[in-house]
C-alpha cells in the first residue's frame, strides 16, 4: 500500500493522467479500479484527469445522476461509475456493471461500498482522503494487474 500527497485540485488531475499513462502502458489490459473518500474528497477531479490522460478533451461530470458515464478513447473505453445515489447493493444489477469487461476496459467506480457484493472485486483501489493541506491517496493493488498500476508513480 502506497500513500500520496496531493497539495492541490491540480495535483489531483495530474495523479489522474500519470495513473492513466500507466493504464495505457498496460498495453490493452482492462482494470477495475475503486475509488473510494468522503464526498469533496476529489474522487471526480482525480478522475477528470484519468480521463484526460486518455485524450479526452470535454467536460467530464460527476455521474451522480446518470451512474455510468462511457468514454470511447483510443482503443480503449472507460466507464466512470458512480453508485452513490444507490440505495440497495442489488440496483447495481441493473446497470450491467458486470457485462462491462474484457481488454481496454477500464472502469472507475466511485462509492463501490454502495455496490458490495455485486461488483467484480478491484484491480487497483484509490482512497482519497481531505487533510488540512490537500488530499491524501492511498493506493491498493489486489490483482497482478493493479500492483503494476500500483507500482507506477502517481503524485
Amino acid at each position: 500500500m502506497d500513500h500520496e500527497v496531493l497539495d492541490s485540485p491540480d495535483d489531483t488531475v495530474s495523479a489522474g493522467k500519470r495513473l492513466a499513462e500507466a493504464a495505457r502502458a498496460a498495453a490493452g489490459e482492462g482494470a477495475v479500479i475503486y475509488l473510494r473518500g468522503d464526498l469533496g474528497a476529489g474522487k471526480t477531479t482525480f478522475a477528470r484527469g484519468f480521463l484526460e490522460g486518455f485524450g479526452h478533451r470535454g467536460r467530464v461530470p460527476s455521474p451522480t445522476y446518470t451512474l455510468v458515464e462511457p468514454y470511447e478513447l483510443d482503443g480503449f473505453t472507460v466507464y466512470h461509475i458512480d453508485l452513490y445515489r444507490l440505495s440497495d447493493p442489488s440496483e447495481v444489477d441493473e446497470l450491467g456493471i458486470a457485462e462491462l469487461d474484457g481488454p481496454g476496459v477500464i472502469l472507475l467506480i466511485e462509492w463501490p461500498d454502495r455496490g458490495a457484493g455485486r461488483l467484480q472485486g478491484p484491480d487497483l483501489a484509490l482512497t482519497l482522503e481531505v487533510r488540512d493541506s490537500g488530499r491524501a491517496l492511498r493506493r491498493e493493488g489486489f490483482t497482478s494487474a493493479g500492483e503494476r498500476l500500483r507500482a507506477h508513480k502517481i503524485g
